[in-house]
């Protein structure tokens, strides 16, 4: 006897539903539905106030820590070119980052109960309701964890009075994604090269979507050979 497959209700909160959809929710997940007003996550209210984060907040916390990190290497008695040197390589990293993330994590291929549930929390979210506006930015608590490996990346290859230039610097390329990322799901550009990013991620979330990995730059798309073409996409935002 065949069970019956699980079907989500999108009535109730979702995150500990979509952990039952199995080997389905890969094909669910990918199946958008167009709506400004994002589902709920949990039942309890404090961690549903913890997913939900408004644009503005991410340079309002992140930008004086990236002046801090800046001010420290010079402090340390490195020029003002020297750290403009070090930011440039910093956001050069991240946009790397950022495209390995999409690629090889936030498109990873699930099916067990948390492995879908984790997965649903971490990216899926976002390709199921892709103009949630208070979910298209990463949530402040769980980037300030992720910052401590970041730290450590870059401490492998940096001197001490280097680390703190290039984490801003990265710091601030993680900044610049994820206003990025909100712009080009809610904003109206009317030139390029921002016309041209909307173009390339909406063809990500509504045509080909294991092409089109970076967010503020084509570059590694063109590098590692996943840029989509560039027929365009008419999906309203």
């Amino acid at each position: 006897m065949v069970a019956a497959a699980f079907t989500v209700d999108l009535d109730k909160p979702l995150v500990f539903q979509v952990g039952h959809l199995e080997e389905q929710y890969q094909e669910w997940v990918h199946q958008p539905i167009v709506s400004k007003e994002g589902p709920r996550f949990f039942e309890n209210d404090v961690l549903e106030f913890l997913t939900r984060t408004k644009w503005w907040v991410i340079p309002l916390i992140w930008l004086p820590v990236v002046c801090w990190c800046l001010s420290t290497s010079i402090q340390m008695g490195h020029t003002i070119t020297e750290v403009a040197i070090m930011v440039v390589f910093g956001i050069i990293l991240w946009t790397l980052i950022e495209y390995v993330l999409h690629r090889f994590l936030f498109h990873i291929k699930t099916k067990s109960y948390w492995g879908n549930t984790a997965h649903y929390l971490l990216h899926g979210c976002h390709h199921k309701h892709p103009m949630d506006g208070l979910r298209l930015v990463f949530p402040p608590a769980a980037a300030a964890i992720l910052c401590f490996p970041f730290w450590n990346l870059i401490k492998l290859f940096s001197t001490p009075t280097t680390t703190p230039g290039l984490f801003g610097g990265g710091l601030l390329g993680y900044v610049i994604y994820d206003c990025t990322h909100y712009y080009l799901h809610h904003g109206q550009p009317s030139s390029d090269p921002a016309k041209y990013l909307k173009k390339y991620h909406l063809n990500h979330h509504f045509r080909i979507q294991t092409k089109g990995f970076g967010i503020t730059s084509t570059l590694w798309d063109h590098v590692f050979g996943t840029l989509p073409s560039t027929k365009s996409v008419d999906k309203s935002t």
